[in-house]
């Protein structure tokens, strides 16, 4: 068994407007953006991160905004649902906030214990606030947020499948536990995690695949604290039997990519070297950062991308 997963270590979707996609983020919830650079494999569209101050693992959501892109269409073989660590008690302060900024999809509801407001972003993307207690991480606190009510980072996600048993080995196998199950839905936790520590299968065998578009995550990445650790669960899946990518230089991570048996993709992100080895804490996500490779046509890069507010 993988002993070298921490929990989450960010989650990347797709948008149809870069714009908007960063109004929502950092102005509806508040979080920070700490990065804006491109999409390594396709440079004339933006790769942005929101997290806490410095980016952490486990709080990091990211997109990739494509101008005008087709919404994509909710069904199995994706993750379905990504979920926000709340403190306790501030559920109905984000009802009334979220309420107040015309977001759409709200839902209360409760599960395994916890309250969870249910809401979409700007393109249905599936998004979830949960209350959690004692989660001691730091919040940023932007936007008017109070500390008290402000994100943490991840709780989790929810995975949408047909079948819910492979991917219950895999998990098990990547160092999580079976903690608990409700209705259709399994949790399963790793222990003493980096508080992103959740992942809920959601079985739903009537349900059509889901088609990729806004609003749909691409991947989901696990964190592992360095690359020696990331070599040996390398190793290990493909010992295993699974086809796992070359070492990818992300800049602010390295990356190993595998797709799953219900069809997610996932990927073992390092926590190093980390957002702040091309721009001060203090000033993440400011300026545009490109991949060495792409300096020689920055003038031509940013003249194709949007402008963004701060």
């Amino acid at each position: 068994m993988i002993k070298d997963i921490k929990g989450l270590h960010h989650v990347t979707s797709m948008a149809s407007d870069a714009a908007r996609n960063n109004a929502f983020f950092t102005d509806t919830l508040g979080l920070r953006r700490v990065k804006k650079t491109v999409n390594f494999d396709e440079p004339s569209i933006y790769h942005l991160y929101y997290g806490d101050e410095t980016g952490a693992a486990g709080t990091v959501m990211t997109y990739f905004p494509f101008d005008h892109m087709m919404r994509g269409r909710p069904g199995v073989g994706e993750v379905g649902e990504t979920q926000f660590a709340i403190p306790k008690g501030t559920l109905s302060y984000w009802k009334d906030r979220l309420t107040s900024q015309g977001v759409a999809g709200l839902k209360a509801d409760t599960i395994f214990g916890a309250n969870r407001l249910r809401f979409s972003g700007p393109d249905g993307d599936g998004l979830a606030l949960v209350e959690k207690a004692d989660d001691g991480r730091s919040a940023w606190t932007g936007a008017g947020v109070p500390d008290d009510a402000a994100i943490r980072g991840f709780a989790g996600a929810r995975l949408s499948l047909h079948d819910t048993a492979a991917m219950e080995e895999l998990l098990g196998f990547m160092g999580y536990q079976r903690a608990e199950k409700e209705g259709n839905v399994t949790r399963l936790v790793i222990p003493n995690g980096n508080g992103a520590d959740t992942i809920d299968l959601e079985a739903l065998p009537q349900t059509t695949f889901a088609r990729q578009g806004a609003g749909s995550v691409h991947h989901i990445a696990f964190a592992v604290e360095d690359r020696a650790a990331q070599l040996e669960v390398r190793k290990a899946l493909m010992d295993t039997g699974y086809q796992v990518t070359p070492v990818i230089d992300r800049d602010y991570f390295w990356a190993i990519y595998f797709r799953t048996p219900g069809g997610v993709l996932f990927e073992i992100a390092t926590n190093e070297p980390g957002f702040n080895r091309d721009e001060d804490t203090a000033h993440l996500g400011q300026a545009l950062k490109l991949p060495q490779r792409y300096e020689p046509l920055r003038d031509r890069i940013e003249a194709g991308l949007v402008p963004l507010a701060a």
